[in-house]
């Protein structure tokens, strides 16, 4: 089963870094091989966390693939865990987790593990899915330092 796994140390704050994980409905902005997200569902877990049930749907040429996911924001432990429902996949698992170095620094770490159902699909796309999975933490962190740039105060 196709695993990827990275660490990445980021000029943000975890709660930052979180709530741009978070922002799910974003991702068609920024995050490779995303061209939509529909959120089906959001409720509210007794220990704060919020749980969300979502379509996502990656493109790449003329392939197009929707599958549903339950995401669960843990903001209290700073974690995201994404798992899958629904689609062209056997199993997929997706974990964020975001570590305060200090008030501004962090490190971001991200897992995947998934498998197609079909074994065509998985030849045609597993390739360029892992190429997109090591862009992933690189788009996530370009997101931040581009929202950053614009709430920055103009200095003169």
């Amino acid at each position: 089963m196709p695993r990827f796994r990275t660490t990445r140390r980021v000029c943000h704050s975890a709660g930052d870094m979180f709530d741009l994980v978070a922002d799910v409905e974003r991702y068609p902005e920024f995050v490779p091989l995303c061209e939509q997200i529909s959120v089906r569902r959001r409720t509210q877990s007794g220990e704060g966390a919020e749980i969300l049930v979502a379509d996502m749907t990656v493109a790449y040429k003329l392939i197009r693939e929707t599958f549903t996911s339950r995401v669960t924001l843990d903001r209290p432990d700073l974690g995201i865990l994404v798992e899958y429902l629904d689609g062209p996949f056997s199993h997929l698992e997706n974990r964020w987790t975001f570590k305060p170095v200090s008030e501004r620094v962090c490190d971001v770490e991200f897992f995947i593990s998934y498998e197609f159902r079909s074994r065509t699909l998985g030849f045609l796309m597993g390739a360029m899915f892992e190429t997109a999975f090591r862009r992933f933490a690189e788009a996530f962190e370009r997101r931040a330092d581009q929202l950053r740039a614009r709430t920055a105060p103009m200095r003169s």
